[in-house]
């Protein structure tokens, strides 16, 4: 199922994959053209693709897992479009290899910048441009991803780096985990009223069948316990459940993940 959003001049179209995936649809050089990000699945996005009579420019993978890029060979064999993927990971159908401060896609229509964001993977990338943040799983709603390859200290520092994108750029990540990281933010952080907030207008969302995503840099700054360990509250509870002290904000950073990691709420 496709799901438009507008906002403002803003137009793009989630994709909904397998449990809860999301691939994202932006627009392209032109009208009629749009992005493919992270297609883990190319049967919903050609779907998608002909009930809203687009077609595809190009195709940003963000890391190399098959929920992300499953689709790509597919996709290869029905349109010939570049296909820009981390230049650190090997993934079938990549085209153009990518690399941090790298340039893809066209100013036509909103080119897109390459931030490298190691941590969930080890060569994960980000797309930021034309006011939006293309995050796959480094950062989610409220949240951030896995530790599967890369470090903790690897993972904060690249949610340093997007947390400090303007703050009105709309963050699309690559799966709805919204509600269930804000249950861990709100045992993280319980006076945080913000997260309350955001959290009636998600369950609002979920309720009516749409995406709680995009939020923006403002939000996740005001909500998402992974990008405020600077925070004394969040500091305070993760010295709690680790029964020590933590002198970093690093540190902080990797009690808060091992215990989402483990996390029942």
């Amino acid at each position: 199922m496709a799901y438009p959003h507008t906002a403002g001049m803003d137009e793009v179209m989630a994709v909904h994959a397998f449990r809860d995936n999301y691939i994202w649809l932006a627009p392209g050089p032109e009208p009629g053209l749009v992005a493919i990000v992270d297609p883990g699945d190319a049967d919903p996005v050609m779907a998608a693709l002909a009930a809203h009579g687009l077609k595809p420019a190009y195709v940003l993978c963000t890391h190399h897992h098959g929920d992300h890029v499953g689709g790509v060979a597919t996709l290869a064999r029905h349109y010939t479009i570049p296909v820009y993927g981390p230049a650190a990971e090997s993934i079938a159908g990549v085209t153009h290899p990518v690399a941090d401060g790298d340039i893809v896609g066209s100013e036509a229509g909103g080119h897109y910048r390459v931030l490298a964001v190691p941590g969930h993977t080890r060569g994960h990338v980000a797309y930021v441009g034309a006011g939006r943040l293309f995050s796959g799983d480094t950062l989610f709603v409220a949240g951030c991803g896995r530790l599967f390859e890369g470090t903790a200290f690897q993972m904060h520092a690249s949610l340093a780096r997007l947390a400090s994108l303007p703050l009105d750029t709309r963050v699309y990540c690559g799966h709805e985990y919204t509600l269930a990281n804000l249950a861990f933010a709100r045992a993280v952080e319980p006076d945080n009223d913000a997260i309350l907030a955001f959290e009636r207008r998600a369950r609002r969302l979920r309720a009516a069948g749409q995406p709680t995503i995009p939020s923006t840099i403002a939000d996740e700054r005001r909500i998402n316990p992974f990008l405020r360990t600077s925070q004394h509250a969040i500091r305070q509870a993760a010295a709690t459940i680790s029964h020590r002290r933590l002198d970093t904000d690093a540190a902080v950073f990797a009690t808060l993940r091992r215990w989402k990691d483990g996390f029942k709420g």
